[in-house]
């Protein structure tokens, strides 16, 4: 089954990180990952970019974009994980991975399903699983 694990933390703490303060903190985050794709369990990830360059897309009709994120939170969606696990609590499990190398980060874990056009969309829960 896929899950999402959405990264979360406060910006503007990790934009006041120095370049060695990063580079400790992705450095455990890479061997995390490193670990997780010898498992042959993790998809994508990406660090996604600062909150002040997104937009969003909302309203009737072809919508009204506005500037910002989506959400009025303390947190903010910086990244996300995704990654093939049998159950939601191995999914938690990932996340503690993560946050042991990350431990101020928050986690969020949703499952997910692939849209592919013309293709159902397979399973990703477990019935009960939820």
């Amino acid at each position: 089954m896929l899950y999402a694990i959405l990264a979360y933390h406060v910006e503007e703490v990790v934009a006041s990180w120095t370049a060695e303060e990063d580079a400790a903190v992705m450095t455990g985050l890479l061997a995390v990952h490193d670990r997780m794709n010898a498992d042959q369990v993790l998809g994508p990830a990406a660090r996604l970019g600062p909150t002040g360059k997104a937009c969003t897309l909302r309203g009737v009709g072809s919508g009204v974009v506005i500037d910002g994120p989506f959400a009025e939170t303390k947190e903010q969606l910086l990244g996300l994980y995704v990654v093939d696990r049998p159950t939601r609590e191995a999914a938690v499990e990932a996340a503690r991975e993560l946050r042991r190398a990350n431990p101020t980060a928050v986690y969020e874990i949703r499952p997910i399903q692939l849209y592919l056009p013309g293709a159902s969309f397979p399973e990703t829960e477990a019935p009960g699983d939820g």
